[in-house]
């Protein structure tokens, strides 16, 4: 059809002259090279929205590899355990001057056993640092560290080869150990399961009973795989400490809170050592619990900083897409006009312009989900034991986040297209 037959089949549809007709051929015609020109403008808006959405799920999944990778810090750690370390005096109490030193010993740990039942686990370690450790050509420096069996429940070992030390190995003084993953790397370079063979800790000999490859990079008296964990009995003696013990580890039974029974800690272990219950200094107790929960609020905070910056940054391209769409409604006013003339209802031309506002932000910010995604995985590859994901209804909850944005898009400019009268769209032109 020649241009000249299309004016004249627009003038007998719309019942109008040839001038009017030719007036709006030529406007749909402006309006379809406008819309070509317009792609470049369109596709900067598109791009505010795939950024959008690529920034919140890549801040999201960003943090969580990041948590995730905290996390595996505290691997095996005991949430609950409270720890006792003694320390200089502070306070002058019964003829004793302050600035004096006390050790706690074993006799604590029976006295925290019998007089605090709400305790669950009282456990005491004994450690020597920097021992040199051998077995035939290797060599490695570690920490040697002695714990009873219920050591257990407050560092979970992963073990890889063997077992742990258990009861017998405490009672019968068994000269047994269990080896961090570090060590045992570099006395066995070439791998396989180390039982039974002997190994050289300072001027004593152990037999290796186990392997401990704990990931965890918190872990009391030095890291869990630099360390060569031994019977308690056995560090007693070797380590020369009497009754002394470097520190005590307890753990409270489900739902009791040890810093609410701090006060009767205090003063069961004031009452022996003869110093004054209130010096904070002289019985310093730190409460793993209050060190997680700080963590915890920690990224709560940032992953409510995190959505704040991905819904704004998701807003600002939804606001942008919006005004590109009224700007685009008004230099289509005389094509809306024509739909309108030939039978659209304004049901018609809402739905037209919603229908695109959803389209484009969809399109642009599923492109921006996959991108994320693409490169959460990337960061995954190139960073061993991460966890820079999203989860599946994360994206799912963002598919349908664009869904909703794209109608608030379009409903302001399809109000705008309403409005739009044929009569006035041929005034306009």
């Amino acid at each position: 059809m020649k241009k000249a037959e299309l004016i004249q089949a627009v003038a007998e549809k719309l019942d109008c002259s040839k001038k009017d007709a030719d007036l709006a051929v030529n406007a749909v015609l402006d309006t379809i090279k406008d819309t070509l020109v317009a792609g470049e403008k369109v596709s900067l808006t598109g791009f505010g929205v795939f950024w959008g959405i690529f920034m919140l799920l890549f801040l999201m999944g960003g943090g969580n590899g990041i948590k995730a990778m905290l996390a595996s810090n505290f691997e095996g750690f005991a949430t609950n355990t409270t720890i006792l370390v003694s320390d200089r005096t502070t306070m002058p109490n019964k003829g004793f001057s302050k600035g004096r030193y006390w050790s706690l010993t074993y006799k604590d740990v029976e006295r925290l056993r019998i007089m605090m039942p709400e305790l669950e686990v009282v456990t005491p370690t004994l450690t020597s640092y920097s021992s040199e450790i051998q077995y035939r050509d290797g060599s490695a420096s570690g920490n040697l560290k002695g714990v009873y069996a219920d050591y257990v429940k407050v560092e979970t070992p992963k073990i890889k080869y063997g077992r742990y030390i258990n009861e017998s190995d405490v009672l019968q003084e068994r000269k047994v150990c269990v080896i961090g993953e570090r060590i045992y790397n570099s006395l066995f370079p070439d791998g396989g399961d180390p039982c039974g063979v002997h190994i050289k800790v300072g001027s004593v000999y152990y037999q290796v009973v186990g392997v401990d490859v704990s990931s965890g990079n918190i872990s009391l008296s030095g890291s869990a795989d630099q360390s060569v964990i031994i019977p308690f009995s056995v560090a007693r003696k070797i380590l020369r400490k009497g009754d002394n013990v470097d520190i005590i580890c307890v753990t409270a039974g489900s739902g009791i809170s040890l810093s609410e029974h701090e006060n009767k800690l205090r003063s069961i272990i004031a009452r022996e050592h003869q110093f004054n219950p209130e010096d904070k200094q002289a019985l310093v107790i730190l409460y793993t619990e209050e060190l997680f929960s700080v963590v915890d609020n920690l990224f709560k905070g940032v992953n409510f900083l995190i959505l704040l910056i991905g819904l704004g940054t998701i807003l600002a391209g939804v606001i942008g897409v919006s005004n590109i769409m009224m700007v685009t409604v008004k230099e289509r006013t005389t094509e809306i006009g024509i739909r309108r003339a030939i039978g659209a209802t304004p049901r018609d031309i809402l739905l037209q312009i919603i229908m695109e506002g959803i389209m484009l932000t969809t399109v642009s910010g599923m492109s921006g989900i996959v991108f994320s995604v693409f490169i959460l995985n990337a960061m995954d590859i190139l960073i061993p034991d991460t966890e820079f994901q999203i989860t599946f209804w994360t994206a799912i909850l963002s598919a349908l986040l664009l869904a909703l944005m794209g109608v608030l898009a379009g409903l302001a400019p399809a109000f705008r297209a309403m409005d739009i009268k044929p009569v006035d769209a041929m005034r306009d032109e």
